[in-house]
């Protein structure tokens, strides 16, 4: 074998050449991520101008400044019919937030999306928020962007591996031209879409979200959406309560997610078709929105105004309460919009409330970092958080904050929730996703560190007879492995024999004068002891077998060992060690972490 290769299996990253070819078509996805990304925002605007305004003009303007007064409620209503009957005969997939179905769609569909998704999604989304929801518009450009990926891709002879890769391309693309956060972009791809940190699909999918970025500045204008004054960076104190702020927003991140999937089993328990329950939403919807104006619509304006400090004291309370139960209502009766906008007013709100308690910034300050927080802990992504965060202010001194802050409220919805508000909805259809990624110990251990090194073998020449009787004495070391190597006078391999062969010769009545290298396999597979552990495994599932022998790459008919299960599952027994046994420290077994606690009090 071609030593570069072997080495090439011992490099950091596995390389492989195809990453040029994906790349090159996510330059692609991503230009048509953009476009599909302004048609989006320009088609909420048309929406949203007709519903409210009575006019036709793609110059977005915020649903709160309508004049329609009690006609307001069935606005959202009338969008919740248009949606629900899109659900009924078109497809059910444009329901629900727009990430879960991505998700999905990943891990359980091969990467596979059809092209009703591709036009519905962004139609009803389009619907759904332009007739006041109370939503974001990148759930729905995720999973339409990660539509005309998974569609492009299907064009081509391509893996389920590399569907994937232009899927996430795709979803990265349309997030980066809608908010201007290409980098936030790549890492909620990482953080949440990719499952894998690989340069096979991480490249191809920065390249898009570079791509779309670029694209927006012609199309959408340049970023940041939200430009605020830049604050001074936080000391000791503040950083104390940005941890404060963080554990909070948190607090909060629990709560929302529980009451979103409150309210969808709510309307699961009503006795009339789903297609009803978005009209139901809109109508509380309308209901919030007469009484609060803000909740409607995307809400950027209101973004905005809370970073800047605007927006204050009751009316704080009103928007976080009011938003808070109109989007998970809205939410929870399945009707088509995203989660991050709604999440950045309400954990903006809640930062801004709090400011009033907190003796260092200002209200924009707070607002900030409990966005960041919100986001992080419903979502379960605090990098993208933080980064995110970044991109739409280019605030950079609130790094440090928006760190502790994201984190806090990371941590604290890890240990109260088994689940985030994006993975429950895949978990309620059945399926269970794992967010952690780690080494597998099997890419990490090369065979020798696994292998048998005492291995029993038989002479060629050995007659089947003599060693059907030999297990039949219990002889240890023929009964120590399933196979045993069959090795010639000259002490190297041509053979192995396994009880199968043994059972299969005896069943044929071969003479008794037969030799083991008749009744066993002359055609071996074999490993090596530099190969990757990962690489031995595949062989063994391929040629359905059990066992490798292990020889020398230099001289292939050199035993050097043997590689059985046990060996494979050695590495995860390693690995168990690691993770959940306690060696001994420098304080005795015996004395407790609470003894110490208690002893210092």
């Amino acid at each position: 074998m071609n030593s570069s290769k072997v080495e090439d299996r011992l490099a950091d990253f596995t390389r492989d050449r195809r990453v040029i070819v994906l790349s090159l078509m996510a330059v692609l996805i991503g230009a048509i991520s953009a476009l599909v990304a302004d048609a989006l925002v320009w088609l909420i605007a048309v929406i949203t101008n007709l519903a409210f305004y009575q006019t036709l003009s793609s110059v977005f303007r915020s649903p709160e400044q309508h004049r329609l007064g009690l006609l307001v409620i069935v606005v959202p209503v009338l969008g919740g019919l248009v949606i629900g009957f899109t659900a009924r005969y078109g497809s059910e997939k444009i329901r629900g937030h727009g990430i879960p179905e991505a998700l999905e769609a990943i891990l359980f569909g091969r990467s596979r999306m059809s092209p009703k998704i591709a036009v519905l999604k962004p139609l009803s989304s389009a619907v759904s928020i332009g007739t006041g929801g109370p939503f974001g518009a990148e759930g729905p450009i995720i999973m339409t962007g990660g539509a005309v990926g998974s569609l492009f891709a299907q064009m081509f002879h391509l893996s389920s591996a590399e569907r994937k890769t232009l899927l996430v391309a795709g979803a990265a693309g349309g997030m980066s031209a809608i908010f201007a956060s290409p980098v936030a972009a790549v890492l909620l791809a990482v953080e949440l879409l990719l499952f894998e940190w690989r340069p096979r699909s991480f490249i191809p999918v920065a390249v898009a979200a570079a791509v779309a970025g670029a694209l927006r500045v012609p199309l959408m204008g340049a970023g940041p959406i939200f430009p605020v004054t830049p604050h001074a960076a936080l000391g000791g104190v503040g950083l104390l309560f940005a941890f404060a702020v963080g554990i909070a927003a948190g607090l909060a991140s629990g709560l929302l997610t529980t009451l979103v999937y409150a309210f969808e089993d709510l309307f699961e328990r009503l006795p009339i078709h789903w297609m009803w329950w978005p009209a139901l939403g809109g109508l509380f919807v309308g209901i919030g929105g007469f009484f609060e104006p803000r909740v409607l619509g995307v809400g950027y304006d209101t973004i905005h105004g809370l970073l800047r400090g605007e927006i204050v004291g009751a009316a704080l309370v009103g928007l976080l309460i009011g938003k808070s139960l109109v989007w998970s209502v809205a939410l929870g009766s399945g009707t088509s919009g995203g989660v991050l906008a709604p999440l950045l007013i309400m954990g903006g709100a809640l930062g801004a409330f709090e400011s009033r308690f907190i003796p260092v910034g200002d209200a924009g300050l707070w607002a900030i970092i409990s966005m960041a927080a919100m986001m992080g802990g419903t979502m379960r992504s605090p990098l993208t958080a933080m980064v995110f965060t970044l991109e739409l202010t280019h605030d950079l001194n609130l790094l440090p904050g928006l760190l502790v802050g994201s984190i806090a409220a990371h941590a604290l919805t890890v240990l109260l929730l088994r689940r985030s508000i994006l993975t429950e909805k895949v978990a309620r259809r059945g399926y269970h996703v794992t967010r952690e990624y780690g080494v597998d110990p099997l890419t990490a251990l090369r065979v020798e560190e696994v292998m048998d090194r005492d291995v029993p073998t038989v002479p060629a020449t050995m007659k089947v007879s003599e060693l059907s009787e030999g297990i039949a004495r219990h002889d240890p070391r023929l009964t120590k492995r399933q196979g045993i190597p069959i090795l010639d006078g000259e002490g190297l391999l041509v053979g192995i024999i396994t009880r199968g062969d043994l059972l299969r010769a005896l069943e044929r009545g071969l003479d008794g004068d037969a030799t083991v290298l008749e009744a066993g396999s002359g055609n071996l597979i074999v490993t090596y002891p530099d190969e990757v552990l990962q690489e031995a495994v595949v062989k063994m599932l391929r040629g359905d077998i059990g066992r490798l022998p292990v020889v020398d790459r230099q001289d292939p008919r050199r035993l050097v060992g043997y590689l059985g299960r046990a060996g494979v599952m050695a590495a995860r027994v390693r690995q168990h060690e690691e993770e959940y046994v306690r060696e001994q420290g420098l304080f005795p077994s015996t004395l407790k972490v609470g003894t110490l606690i208690k002893g210092s009090r």
